[in-house]
């Protein structure tokens, strides 16, 4: 009783008093502040947003317009991020707010990174309540997704930060496109993440995204060989765009010079939506030929996403081959590892973080309220 009533002081407590702050910024010689959240630099007067829509300058300081406010909450398998390898199927309570820091004419969260409307955000949490609701629905871990959690990262921090007092793990699902400063907080509440490197081609994310490919290699490099969290990297194909061998070739080359053979990396295919709505869907045969080229290239795990194909779902051991953790959609069918999480037929390390077993929830999914 003495924990619940300290835990319904802290949620009002933080009604009453939050102000909604944000940090990174700094003041120009000529009157404007430079939001310094991202490579974009924002320099705003009075009353102005960024473009992420959601840090905005008001007096001589910067808010956070969303901190608080949500677009909804909704548990997922935690396969679902996609994250094969961070407690294979564990719930994870997801949820994200409003705006984006890049502009992805291919956006397929667009009805939600993209809003403009406010009023859209229905859900009022404090840090606490999501903690709560974490804890009373058994979720393994809470998610910073759906739009990107760099933009809100001081909510994310709060939320990372009341989540691991009742030991839930957090995960972000991010552009990895974030200032050195920034970086360095945001990775350090962070338990795992999925890093979208949307091409290897800075001719594609200066043109299609609004943002630039260094920035990004640079995150990935900085989680991989800077800190503890686990790693997990998506790359949507688009037909015409990022899906040429080269471009695959080169792609899977970095990672393995740069980041090793076990980051594993998630072929996803694109549907028309948005900006984009004239390109055809990924065909599965781009996926599975981008899929044999990161393997023969010496990649150990590499999946497809967003289609049917079990072998793109499925894990398999990076030295014998048997099959670890076989899958069909998210719903897992097959589990061979050992409590420790070694191979139980040759004894190999699979990378990643598992309990001693699997978790049940499967695929489903569950809207919830906080």
């Amino acid at each position: 009783m003495e924990q619940i009533n300290s835990d319904l002081f802290n949620i009002l407590a933080w009604y009453v008093m939050n102000d909604h702050t944000a940090n990174y910024w700094h003041r120009l010689a000529n009157g404007k502040i430079q939001c310094d959240i991202c490579p974009r630099e924002c320099s705003l007067k009075d009353g102005q947003r960024g473009l992420c829509f959601v840090r905005q300058r008001m007096g001589n300081e910067m808010e956070l317009l969303t901190y608080g406010r949500s677009s909804g909450f909704c548990i997922d398998p935690v396969e679902k991020k996609p994250l094969n390898h961070f407690y294979p199927s564990t719930p994870v309570l997801s949820f994200g707010t409003a705006g984006c820091n890049l502009s992805c004419k291919f956006c397929q969260n667009w009805d939600i990174s993209k809003s403009r409307e406010f009023d859209r955000l229905t859900e009022n949490a404090s840090p606490e309540s999501i903690a709560q609701a974490a804890v009373r629905e058994n979720c393994k871990s809470v998610a910073l997704t759906y739009n990107d959690p760099v933009i809100f990262l001081e909510y994310g921090k709060d939320v990372a930060d009341a989540c691991h007092k009742k030991g839930i793990q957090v995960i972000a699902v991010t552009n990895g496109y974030i200032h050195k400063q920034a970086r360095e907080d945001f990775f350090s509440f962070v338990d795992a993440a999925n890093v979208d490197l949307k091409a290897f081609s800075e001719k594609f994310y200066q043109s299609l995204t609004g943002g630039d490919l260094k920035t990004v290699l640079e995150t990935l490099k900085y989680i991989k060989h800077k800190t503890g969290v686990w790693l997990e990297i998506t790359t949507l194909l688009i037909p015409g765009e990022n899906d040429s061998e080269i471009e695959i070739k080169e792609l899977c080359h970095w990672i393995l010079n740069e980041l090793g053979p076990d980051v594993p990396i998630h072929f996803s295919a694109f549907h028309p939506d948005f900006k984009m709505v004239n390109i055809a869907a990924t065909p599965l045969e781009t996926l599975i030929k981008a899929r044999e080229i990161a393997l023969d290239m010496g990649l150990y795990y590499v999946y497809t996403g967003n289609v049917f194909y079990t072998p793109g779902d499925t894990t398999y051991c990076h030295n014998c081959g048997e099959v670890l953790i076989k899958r069909e959609w998210y719903q897992l069918t097959g589990y061979h590892l050992s409590a420790e999480g070694y191979c139980q037929n040759c004894g190999s390390k699979l990378a990643g973080c598992f309990d001693k077993a699997p978790g049940s929830w499967g695929s489903k999914r569950k809207p919830i309220r906080i």
